[in-house]
């Protein structure tokens, strides 16, 4: 990973305990997840349906689109439960002083 790739997305106060919030970060539409002491991102719109995933249901690992109930890992974005098939893109995160930042490519 190179270091210069890195955006920062939004403050460390803004995240919220084991929840979901929508960000956008140099144009894309970002779901930042918090599990406990860990931070996730992903694409924030379902892959089945235009939902945002940020308005869905996070309950451990897993957030479960608003739309259809289809459910995705939010530590890789890959499916967990119909009807969806394809993916999220996942982003890496880091946390630095107080800002969290996504490398976007």
């Amino acid at each position: 990973m190179s270091n210069t790739n890195w955006v920062d997305a939004l403050s460390a106060d803004d995240l919220p305990a084991d929840d979901v919030i929508g960000v956008v970060v140099a144009g894309r539409d970002i779901a930042v997840y918090t599990v406990g002491d860990e931070v996730y991102a992903t694409d924030n719109i379902c892959t089945h349906g235009q939902a945002r995933l940020c308005d869905g249901f996070l309950e451990g690992h897993e957030i479960e689109c608003p739309l259809h109930q289809g459910k995705f890992d939010v530590r890789d974005g890959k499916p967990t439960c119909a009807p969806v098939t394809d993916a999220l893109r996942s982003y890496p995160v880091k946390i630095e002083g107080q800002r969290v930042y996504l490398q976007l490519d």
